[in-house]
C-alpha cells in the first residue's frame, strides 16, 4: 500500500461483495469511504466497521454527482440480482450508466485510478464456452434483463472512452457468480434460494430441466481478484473475468446444498425465466497470467460458511 494511507471510495459499499471489500481494505490500513443508496445495501452489512475512524459511510445515489477528494474508485453501485434490478429497470439503467458518468467524471477530476465491476452477463446467453473477454456476448437488447446487461455493457463503454479520449486510468472486471456470507435473503439467487428453501425444510425450486451450469466463487476469492486487478499495473485496463471456472448443474447444486442442510426438502422442477443463460463459465486464462490470481476456496467450504451465516439470520 506504500508508506501514506490511501483514500478510497468504494460505491455500493454497503452491499455484498462492497462490504466484504471495505472491510479487507480497512485491513490494509486504507481511509475507506463507503457510499450507498440502500436500495439493496444494508447498514448491517457495515455496522462492524462503524467503529473504525478510517471508515465512513454516507448514503448517496451515484446517479447524482459526488464531489470528493479520493485517491481510487471502486465503482460496485447497482443492484445484481434480477429480483432487485427488475423491480424498477429505468433506475437499474441510470445507476449503470448515469453512475458510471458520475464515477468517471470524479476520477478524471482528482484523477483517481477507478475499477468498474462490471458481469458476466455482458456475455448474454453465450454461444462461446467458456467465456473469454474478447467475446462480444449475445445479449437481447429489449428484453426483461437488458437494463442490468445492456446498462453493465454500456458502462464498460463508458470506461473505455474515458480511458482512450481522455487518458484515465482504468481498470473493468467482469464478475461471475460470486456467493457468501450477507447475500440478500431475497435475492432469488440460486444459492441463497436453495440455502433458504432447505433451511426452511421447504421445496428446493430448481427452474427448467435443472442441466443449466454455474459457476461460483467465493466471496473472499473474488474480493483478492478485485483488489488484484486495482493494484495491477498502469497501462492494463482489462476486462479481466473474475470467477470459478468450476462447473455445477443446478441440480447438481441443490443436492450438494440439500447434503450440506440436511432436512427433508424436495427438489420441485419450475419453468425457466425468460433469457436465462443455459452456461455460464469463465476462462481465467488472464487473470492467472496478468494478475497471479485463481480461486482458492472449494465449493463445499464456501457453501459451508455462507448456510452458516443464513442459519444466523433465519
Amino acid at each position: 500500500m506504500g508508506s501514506s494511507p490511501r483514500r478510497i471510495l468504494v460505491t455500493g459499499g454497503a452491499g455484498f461483495l462492497g462490504s466484504h471489500l471495505c472491510e479487507r481494505l480497512l485491513a490494509q490500513d486504507a481511509d475507506v469511504l463507503c457510499v450507498d443508496n440502500f436500495f439493496t445495501g444494508s447498514k448491517r452489512n457495515v455496522s462492524a466497521l462503524l467503529a473504525d475512524p478510517r471508515f465512513e459511510l454516507m448514503r448517496h445515489d451515484v446517479t447524482f454527482p459526488l464531489y470528493l477528494e479520493v485517491d481510487r474508485i471502486f465503482n460496485l453501485a447497482c443492484p445484481a440480482s434480477p429480483i432487485h434490478y427488475q423491480r424498477d429497470p429505468v433506475q437499474t439503467t441510470k445507476t449503470s450508466v448515469h453512475g458510471a458518468i458520475n464515477m468517471l467524471g470524479l476520477a478524471k477530476r482528482v484523477k483517481a485510478r477507478i475499477l468498474q465491476a462490471s458481469t458476466s452477463e455482458v456475455y448474454g446467453d453465450p454461444e462461446v464456452h467458456p467465456q473469454v473477454e474478447s467475446y462480444w456476448g449475445r445479449v437481447n437488447p429489449i428484453g426483461p434483463r437488458s437494463c442490468y446487461d445492456e446498462g453493465k455493457r454500456c458502462a464498460e463503454t463508458l470506461f473505455f472512452d474515458y480511458q482512450r479520449q481522455h487518458n484515465l486510468d482504468v481498470k473493468v472486471v467482469r464478475i461471475f457468480n460470486t456467493y457468501g456470507p450477507r447475500m440478500s435473503l431475497d435475492d432469488g439467487r440460486v444459492v441463497s434460494n436453495f440455502i433458504v428453501q432447505a433451511l426452511r425444510g421447504q421445496d428446493i425450486t430448481v427452474y427448467g430441466d435443472g442441466l443449466q451450469t454455474r459457476s461460483f466463487c467465493s466471496v473472499d476469492d473474488l474480493i483478492d481478484g478485485m483488489m488484484r486487478m486495482m493494484d495491477s499495473e498502469s497501462g492494463f485496463h482489462g476486462p479481466v473475468n473474475l470467477g470459478n471456472p468450476g462447473e455445477f448443474t443446478m441440480m447438481e447444486l441443490a443436492e450438494t446444498v440439500l447434503g450440506l442442510v440436511g432436512g427433508r426438502s424436495r427438489i420441485v422442477k419450475m419453468p425457466l425465466p425468460a433469457d436465462d443463460p443455459r452456461q455460464r463459465k469463465p476462462d481465467i486464462t488472464l487473470a492467472k497470467e496478468r494478475l497471479g490470481w485463481e480461486p482458492k476456496i472449494a465449493l463445499g467450504d464456501g457453501l459451508k460458511e455462507t448456510i452458516a451465516y443464513f442459519r444466523g439470520i433465519l
